[in-house]
Parts: C-alpha cells; structure tokens; sequence
C-alpha cells in the first residue's frame, strides 16, 4: 500500500482581526443534550480531493498553497473561535457528577501537512471499492469527543498526491453535527478564494429550553477505565454507490405508486431500496429484528425553528425495527413508508421530548450500542450539503470520501453527487455483504455503473 509521509504538524489559532465584527467575545459554551450525547462516540470525518491546481488558475506557486491554506484557516477561525478552543470539565461534588463546556481560549487547531508521492487522483476516484489509504489522509484519527478535553476539537491534513491534493477535516462530534462542519468547510474555502467575510455568520449561542438548568450533571467517572474501552470491528469493506437524479425518480414514483400515496421522499425511496438489498444480502433469519437508525435534525422542526447559522449539534437518533422477513416479503413503498411515518412523527413535541428526557436522564451513546453487528444500518450526512461548492480557489472538489471515525458493518454515509439531484451512498459493511450486494441484480439496477 502506498505511504503516506508527514512532512509537519502544528497548529493554528485563530487571528484577531478587529476591523471584522464578530457576533460577540465569545469565552464559554455550555453544552446541550444533543452536544452530550455524543461524548464516548467518535469525530466527523470527511474530506475533499482536488485535481492539482494549474498555474494559471492560482496566483500561488505550488510550493507555498500550504501556506495560504494555513494563512486562510487561521482568518477563519476568527469566526469561529469554539473550534480552536478545547472541552473542559467540571466536578461536581454535591452529587458525584461531572459537567462539560467548551472553552473558546484559541489552543488552536491541529494542522498537518503530509505527502503521498505514488497516490494519484484517479486511484481514489476510479476504484471500485474505498482504498484503505483514504483513512490515513486525515488527522486525530482514533480519537473520542471525550478526549478533546487535551485534544483539539477539530484537526486539518493537507495531503499531496501525485496530480492532486486532499483536504481532510476532523471536528468533535460534540461541538456540533454535519451541518457545522460543512458550514466551516465552506466558509474556509470562501476566505481561501480571497473573501473578507464569510456569507453565513455562525450563531453560538446554544438552545436550552426555559426550565433546563446549566451545566447538565452527567453521570460520569472522568477515570473510568469503561469510558476509554476499545470497540473492536471486524474487517469491513467500503464502496460508493452512485445513483442518478432518473434511477431515484423511479425508485420515488415506484415506492409512492405501490402505497398510493405522494408522501414519500425520494430519500426514504432510496433508503427502502439499500435497506431491503443488504438486509437480503446478509441472509438473517426471518424473524430476525433488522434495524435502521435515522439522524432528525431539530433545526427546522422547532418552533420557532433555530436561526440559520446556529452552530452545535442539533440531532437525534430514532430508529425502525422490523423483522427481516416483513421487510423482504413487503415491497419498497412498505419498507419507506416504515420510515416515513417515524419521520413524520417527529414535530416540534417529538423533538423537544427526547430533549427534556435525556437532560433527566442522561444516555450517551458507545460505540458498541450504536453499531450491533450485521442487523442495523446507520445513515449519517446528507445529500443536502453544499460539498462540491467548496471551492478554494483553484476549482471544485471532484469527489468526498470519509475517514476511519464511527466505521462498523452498516455504516452508511449519504452525499450529493457531482451532477444536480444525483446522489453517492458510501457503504461500509463486512466483505462478503458487500460482494453480495455487488452481485445483488435487484440493487445493482438502480446504480450507475463507475
């Protein structure tokens, strides 16, 4: 397997520029039960690969692009000082609890510079399955949110390639969800192509409903030897599946069409499908329950709904169970229909009930509970995010990948395709599920071919 060589770690803090207003100084945030409850899990990792930049389409040499990109991340963070702060602790004596906040004292974020000379562009974009290098182009790998107490929250790899570059990012998932960090992203690379200010200005003032006392207790034992366990995971492997704006028009009309209905999705159509194909795959038992885990964001859901650029977590996670054998015996539109009656039914009431419940009752999520062998799928991301618009000024991206982080046996993370409406699945799942699947001709007909 080719290398990948460190030339330099260091990090970054975030530059003061006075001239810029930002919202307010910024020195403490509380945490909330969405940012808490991701403590003991993994970071978001996702990056982006570049085709080398031409030199007519950049005024920077090549030799200092490195430079500029640290020079444009350290203006960035001006914005948004949380992500060069580090969590801190509280003990909470009177009743044997610990509390977490962010502190905003610009510790600076993790920038590492790195070469992979024998990688190029093409053997990322054209191979069929995920090459295992990939997870060596970001930084902070292994790391929980719990350890960002001493580690940064958030963590750059400027890889070269041969003809190429990859931008990879590491953020605690306790600092926020996907949709931070695509906001980072692509705020990053708007100062990178020379803006003073960034389009969205994050808001950083957390929601806490009326009667919620801060800091939330949590109990914890900061030395407890359970909260560092290591999750082993069976060898797994990773391919993205691309689906064109047409198949999921088809796979939609086809799943409304058998329930007579208009009100599913086309990402609860095309959900139905990869959900029925692995669970056929996997060869479970009929009566076995087959579970698929969905990401609700609250933002939109609330009311009144959070501002645009609010920045922390603003998720939960519901699931539906069935049993294999209802699932394949049914057709798609049953299968999406599952789902869209647990999406539907997550209002406002749904949204702030399992806010209030976890904030009595603390559950935070293990690696273990969240990723129980060969009957779940978890879909994280989204389609919705602007990834290939994150242009830094030598052209878009030309494809997304993630990292190690989270990774278990049907693991599956969702982006926009290159072209308008399409979508890209990255499965992650054991080795013969996968050959299966490949083989699978009831799937393979909805996927465009590499």
């Amino acid at each position: 397997m080719e290398e990948v060589q460190v030339i330099s770690t260091c990090l970054i803090e975030a530059t003061s520029n006075e001239s810029i207003s930002t919202p307010k100084n910024i020195s403490k945030i509380e945490m909330t039960p969405w940012d808490l409850q991701f403590l003991l899990l993994e970071t978001i990792q996702k990056g982006l690969l570049f085709n080398k930049p031409k030199q007519e389409n950049t005024n920077t040499p090549k030799s200092s692009l490195v430079d500029r990109l640290k020079e444009s991340l350290s203006r960035t963070l001006h914005f948004f000082p949380p992500l060069a702060g580090r969590f801190s602790t509280i003990e909470n004596t009177d009743d044997d609890t610990v509390s977490f906040f962010i502190n905003c004292n610009n510790a600076g974020v993790e920038f590492t510079h790195a070469s992979a000379p024998k990688l190029t562009v093409s053997a990322i974009l054209d191979s069929t399955r995920v090459p295992l290098i990939v997870h060596h182009l970001f930084p902070l790998n292994n790391i929980r949110n719990i350890e960002c107490v001493t580690k940064p929250l958030f963590g750059v790899q400027i890889t070269e390639l041969v003809d190429g570059f990859f931008i990879g990012c590491t953020m605690s998932h306790s600092l926020g969800d996907g949709s931070c960090f695509w906001h980072f992203f692509n705020s990053w690379s708007e100062i990178s192509r020379g803006c003073q200010i960034i389009s969205k200005i994050p808001v950083f003032e957390r929601y806490f409903s009326e009667e919620m006392k801060t800091p939330i207790h949590l109990p914890l034992k900061l030395d407890d030897e359970k909260l560092f366990e290591k999750f082993e995971v069976p060898p797994l492997m990773e391919r993205i599946f691309h689906l064109s704006k047409e198949s999921i028009c088809k796979l939609k009309d086809k799943a409304n069409s058998e329930m007579n209905v208009k009100s599913i999705s086309s990402l609860q159509a095309f959900l139905a499908h990869l959900w029925r194909s692995i669970t056929r795959c996997r060869k479970l038992d009929d009566e076995k329950e087959v579970v698929i885990s969905i990401i609700i964001g609250a933002r939109t859901r609330l009311n009144p709904p959070l501002p645009k650029g609010y920045f922390g977590n603003a998720v939960h996670i519901k699931q539906v169970k069935i049993t294999a054998g209802e699932l394949l015996k049914n057709r798609l539109g049953w299968a999406a229909m599952q789902m869209n009656k647990m999406v539907v039914s997550q209002n406002s009431e749904e949204v702030m009930k399992f806010y209030k419940e976890w904030a009595e009752n603390p559950l935070i999520f293990c690696k273990g509970s969240v990723f129980v062998g060969n009957i779940s799928l978890g879909i994280s991301s989204s389609p919705r995010y602007n990834i290939y618009g994150t242009d830094f000024g030598w052209g878009k991206p030309v494809a997304v990948r993630s990292g190690m982080a989270n990774k278990s046996d049907g693991k599956i993370t969702l982006y926009p395709g290159v072209e308008e409406g399409s979508v890209d699945i990255e499965v992650c799942i054991l080795p013969e599920t996968l050959k299966a699947l490949e083989s699978d001709q009831e799937f393979m007909e909805a996927i465009t071919k590499n």
